[in-house]
């Protein structure tokens, strides 16, 4: 699977999923899957598939709410669908019911070493989720996941770590706290910043590098060395 661009996956229903892929270069650091948030497969999110890809890393952006058939979005926000893709987001139990397309991209990149995940806002819940009912995944990294809070009591398999905007208007701090004291083990950080502090719409640029950088850390620690592809 060496093509760069939009694919399609097998989930194990045998139901068709949309995905971007983006190949690593000539070294290979593992397989990285990418969950987006509400908005879905937008250019902010192929775009940091194609930057992680760069970094050796062969990356899958499966599609987690929409059709096989729809297309990708051609910006990062469209306001006037937003009551839609938050009812599609309800409807999934905030990513619960977007598990299997997860599983089909991790199953995807299995032949890749190992495989990482990253998720944002909506991916974040996702990611965390998948942390814990997913197979085949070595670490995972949860991006002001609004809806942690609510599965708080799952119970990770693999080493995680959580991002949260200390001035974030729609995660508030008692959530945090929460998921902290039910996951004493766990990395949560804390940044000065406020939503979606990684993608363009609330970009705040030393946070998005200092978490981007625990991130693959993290990845790097659980076995994302570099070696020859």
């Amino acid at each position: 699977m060496a093509e760069t661009g939009r694919v399609t996956l097998a989930a194990a229903d045998g139901s068709a999923v949309a995905a971007y892929h983006a190949p690593p270069g000539e070294a290979r650091r593992g397989g990285l899957v990418i969950l987006h948030a509400i908005w879905g497969v937008t250019p902010h999110i192929r775009q940091l598939s194609d930057t992680l890809a760069e970094q050796g890393y062969e990356v899958i952006a499966p599609s987690l709410l929409d059709d096989a058939d729809a297309p990708f979005p051609a910006a990062d926000l469209d306001p006037p669908s937003l009551d839609a893709r938050m009812a599609l987001g309800q409807a999934s139990g905030w990513g619960a019911a977007a598990l299997p397309r997860v599983q089909a991209a991790i199953d995807r990149l299995s032949g890749a070493g190992k495989v990482f995940a990253m998720g944002f806002c909506f991916g974040g819940t996702t990611a965390w989720l998948a942390s814990a009912r997913c197979t085949g995944l070595t670490a995972v990294s949860c991006f002001y996941g609004g809806d942690i809070a609510g599965y708080a009591d799952e119970q990770p398999k693999v080493p995680t770590i959580l991002h949260f905007g200390r001035t974030d208007p729609l995660i508030p701090m008692s959530d945090v706290e929460r998921i902290a004291d039910a996951h004493s083990d766990l990395p949560v950080w804390l940044y000065d910043a406020g939503h979606a502090f990684v993608a363009p719409s609330g970009h705040h640029a030393d946070s998005a590098a200092l978490a981007m950088l625990r991130t693959l850390q993290l990845f790097q620690r659980a076995g994302g060395s570099r070696g020859e592809a």
